[in-house]
């Protein structure tokens, strides 16, 4: 199954999420250039702070708590020390362009908690090779809203469907190191149904992905018990979709990954 991910600073929501089975609680501190580089998109812009770290993981039983830093800075030092201090299960590295920013957040963490990298510019894609030999990494996330942008792309999925993602999966799988990448929404909903972005993971032996904001937006909703009706339904259907999957055969992935294509290109077609 994968290991889903739901970003929240509300204690009430990150509890609603964890027990519906939301296997983390993304903390997002990332702000340093991200407004610059996001600033004509309709994403989602964080405004979490170091103090949500442990206000979240009070409320935690079993989520592990991922806290996403800001890209190596004068400050990195501190603010890695204070999650992990408050209780950051796994730290992320955001918008890394080469092998020395990814040793000094390595070294920085020193073995205290997990690691996570999120690969999101063309120029980490680059230098992945050399940053794949460096002891330390836990996981990594490729982040397709920026990768997209750094290689001049309309739609984040256009990576899936030219086959910038399967390249780089490969290159990680080789390196037995866990990976995910994007966001789903929920079953039977998003500009690129959930469902074939789900079977994509499966063929492509992803193990973690983002709930989106529009899984549940709790920017609209707000009545926690039609939040948790969600999070409940959602995510079970989610896991459901998940159990069929592993019967699929290899034709299976194939036929899905042709019609994320097509689909994909219609999407572009109307843009």
């Amino acid at each position: 199954m994968l290991k889903l991910m739901y970003i929240t600073n509300e204690t009430d929501i990150a509890k609603i999420a964890e027990d519906s089975g939301v296997d983390r609680i993304w903390i997002d501190l990332e702000v340093n250039g991200k407004e610059e580089r996001q600033k004509n998109m309709d994403t989602v812009k964080s405004k979490h702070s170091i103090n949500d770290v442990g206000k979240i993981k009070k409320v935690l039983t079993t989520a592990d708590l991922i806290v996403r830093v800001n890209p190596i800075y004068e400050g990195s030092k501190e603010e890695i020390d204070s999650v992990i201090n408050q209780g950051a299960d796994i730290v992320m590295l955001p918008f890394f362009k080469t092998v020395k920013e990814v040793k000094i957040f390595i070294e920085l963490v020193n073995k205290r908690v997990r690691t996570c990298l999120l690969c999101e510019t063309p120029e980490a894609v680059e230098n992945l090779d050399e940053i794949l030999e460096i002891p330390g990494i836990d996981e990594i996330h490729i982040g397709l809203n920026d990768l997209h942008l750094g290689y001049h792309k309309k739609f984040m999925f256009e990576l899936l469907a030219d086959g910038t993602v399967e390249k780089i999966c490969n290159k990680i799988r080789n390196k037995q190191i866990p990976y995910g990448f994007g966001g789903i929404s929920r079953i039977g909903s998003g500009t690129l149904k959930a469902e074939n972005i789900i079977t994509e993971h499966y063929r492509l032996r992803s193990e973690i992905a983002i709930l989106s904001r529009a899984f549940c937006n709790t920017q609209i909703i707000k009545d926690r018990e039609e939040i948790k009706n969600i999070f409940d339904k959602e995510v079970e259907k989610v896991r459901q979709f998940e159990k069929q999957l592993a019967n699929f055969t290899e034709d299976q992935f194939n036929e899905n990954k042709k019609a994320v294509q097509l689909m994909v290109n219609d999407i572009l077609k109307n843009m």
